[in-house]
């Protein structure tokens, strides 16, 4: 293998990225911020936003009981994914069983936010909406680059060693 020749000798020589990011601080920083977001959204709505909600409009209602509810089941299925990853870093269960698992509760690509409720739903709530959305929108990133379903990248031949090995080729010839 020459200096230039950047391909993969076979699938021991590739980093698993979901067993390294599963195994890194990243991962349980993250896995405290999803589960503080749930706790901090959990008593909010059970407290602050009920009295919040008390004080809406009957269109202000609606829109505050169809967002909490989005709300709730973006971060169930957040926190359903943290809590499998966190199972496969500690060994509690093997990365085909977090496949398994996924096929029960899925991740959902992100829902729109209803141009009409913003208007009226308190601040809090709407802070917390911006907030989920974001952790969502990492964790389907996230998910996305461990699971095994994604395309296996194919090595190949650098293009810069094909042009070398051409150079060296032509140049061996004209002496």
């Amino acid at each position: 293998m020459n200096g230039f020749d950047v391909t993969f000798r076979d699938e021991r020589d590739w980093v698993d990225f979901g067993a390294t990011y599963l195994a890194s601080e990243a991962f349980k920083a993250l896995f405290r911020e999803g589960m503080a977001l749930v706790e901090e959204s959990a008593a909010y709505l059970d407290g602050q936003g009920r009295e919040e909600s008390r004080l809406l409009s009957r269109d202000g209602t609606l829109a505050y009981a169809s967002e909490s509810m989005r709300l709730t089941t973006r971060l169930m299925q957040i926190a359903s994914w943290l809590l499998v990853q966190r199972a496969v870093a500690e060994g509690e269960i093997s990365a085909a069983q977090a496949m398994q698992e996924k096929t029960r509760v899925r991740l959902t690509t992100p829902d729109l936010p209803r141009a009409d409720a913003g208007a009226v739903l308190p601040t809090s709530l709407q802070d917390l909406i911006v907030r989920t959305r974001r952790l969502h929108a990492r964790v389907l990133h996230l998910d996305g680059l461990i699971s095994d379903d994604r395309p296996t990248p194919v090595a190949t031949r650098s293009p810069v060693a094909a042009q070398h090995d051409l150079l060296r080729t032509t140049f061996k010839t004209a002496y």
